[in-house]
């Protein structure tokens, strides 16, 4: 076992200069510090990266400033429906569910996915009874929807817009997910991603959080990525295992991969976002076609960073 390991998580990415909805960026880079050292702490004593990203993730969920758990957005109907997926880079096995509600962590319920094995994906009605088998904690609505929400919402109707978490009702954006990667100490890699959607988007809807490949990808053989952004446009370009594929069969290091796949997502379909990726020597990359992302990282268990452009 090594004693190298790495870790990198995400809150969105996009426009940063008005957290108009959120308490500032004082506790946006407490929130990702405290989370990074909270996953130091199981990967320095041997955790698998597929228990640290899940673990990551948990607590992003459950923190209001994101759009993911607890303080998901809201849908044209005033509901919450949320998307969450991980992957094992050590032998391909993922779990994803779309469309829920009621579940506290839907990252959680993604696991279990994954661990059953007999699916990859499960929405709405049947993953809420999944859910109800494994005996994962259900919440109240009242859980999950936040006066801040109900006034992103109210806005955005005012402007008969579709729109995206902290996103001011301009020009300028910020993109909602959450997500987390790891390279662990034995050398495996874990993706793992989740999301409250769009505000105002139309019930029902799916974005890229949970299709393996688009949202979230990861393989020992090439790394680990997770997405923020407008869900289509990486559905579109399967951008997670295009920077997988850059890395495996291009050679690309994974920089040049990150920022190569995130110039294909502009190229081809204008797309806005970014991601997060490690590969499998633990080095660590972000890029983004936003002017912002809330993203921190440990690299080879150094020091914790996180940026907000």
């Amino acid at each position: 076992m090594s004693d190298s390991y790495s870790l990198m998580i995400h809150g969105g990415s996009g426009c940063l200069e008005d957290l108009k909805y959120e308490a500032g960026e004082d506790e946006f880079r407490h929130s990702i510090h405290v989370i990074l050292e909270k996953g130091r702490q199981r990967l320095a004593r041997g955790d698998r990266a597929l228990d640290v990203v899940e673990y990551c993730v948990t607590l992003l969920e459950n923190d209001p400033l994101y759009n993911a758990g607890r303080g998901s957005v809201l849908n044209a109907k005033g509901q919450v429906e949320m998307d969450a997926a991980l992957m094992n880079g050590a032998d391909l096995r993922a779990g994803a569910v779309a469309c829920i509600s009621q579940v506290k962590n839907p990252i959680a319920l993604a696991r279990h996915v994954l661990a059953h094995g007999q699916n990859v994906l499960l929405m709405g009605e049947g993953a809420l009874e999944f859910a109800k088998l494994c005996e994962l904690e259900l919440c109240h609505e009242d859980y999950f929807i936040t006066q801040a929400r109900i006034e992103q919402l109210k806005a955005a109707k005012a402007a008969g817009r579709i729109t995206l978490d902290h996103e001011r009702i301009s020009p300028s954006e910020k993109l909602g997910t959450v997500g987390a990667v790891a390279r662990d100490r034995h050398g495996d890699l874990a993706a793992a991603t989740s999301t409250g959607g769009l505000v105002n988007n139309h019930w029902g809807r799916v974005g890229d959080t949970p299709i393996i490949g688009a949202g979230v990808f990861a393989d020992n053989e090439s790394c680990a990525v997770s997405a923020t952004g407008y869900g289509e446009e990486f559905l579109r370009t399967v951008l997670a295992k295009t920077i997988a594929m850059f890395v495996q069969w291009r050679g690309m290091d994974v920089e040049t991969a990150a920022k190569a796949g995130i110039e294909y997502l502009v190229n081809r379909v204008q797309g806005e976002g970014g991601v997060i990726v490690i590969d499998g020597a633990g080095h660590c990359a972000s890029a983004q076609s936003t002017t912002g992302l809330i993203c921190g990282w440990i690299e080879h268990g150094s020091e914790a960073h996180c940026t907000l452009g």
